[in-house]
């Protein structure tokens, strides 16, 4: 008579150097996800600053090129580029807003476009200091 013995085990691949797998035991590590989304005004900030990186590298010959490529209207383009005129710590801040979680977005883009207007950057910290000061009453 000949005892089976069943051994269980949960085992994972993971990629290693040079294209090589590794065998591991144990779960699945779980991606943690933040709730809600983010903001619309972050998404675009990020994506003027990527944008005039390509510029600048020579990736892209102009914004004209970048507004066929994205399949956006100049105007549009120009509307998101825009968004660098702005003073450095609005951008950063910009990058920064808390997900939203249900509902519209707080800022909407287009209040940022009378800020970015505006050549001097301590008017701008002015109105946008107005336009969060909004925001927090709501």
């Amino acid at each position: 008579m000949t005892n089976k013995v069943t051994f269980t085990t949960k085992l994972r691949f993971r990629a290693g150097r040079n294209g090589r797998k590794h065998l591991e035991t144990g779960d699945t590590p779980r991606l943690t996800v933040e709730p809600g989304r983010v903001p619309l005004v972050s998404k675009l900030m990020a994506l003027a600053i990527r944008f005039d990186g390509l510029v600048r590298e020579g990736v892209v010959t102009d914004q004209a090129e970048l507004a066929r490529l994205g399949h956006v209207s100049r105007a549009r383009l120009t509307q998101i580029m825009n968004l660098l005129l702005l003073a450095p710590n609005i951008q950063e801040e910009l990058l920064h807003l808390p997900r939203t979680e249900r509902g519209k977005d707080p800022i909407p883009e287009w209040r940022l476009r009378a800020i970015a207007a505006e050549p001097d950057w301590r008017k701008q910290r002015r109105m946008w200091q107005a336009i969060q000061n909004e925001v927090a009453e709501q």
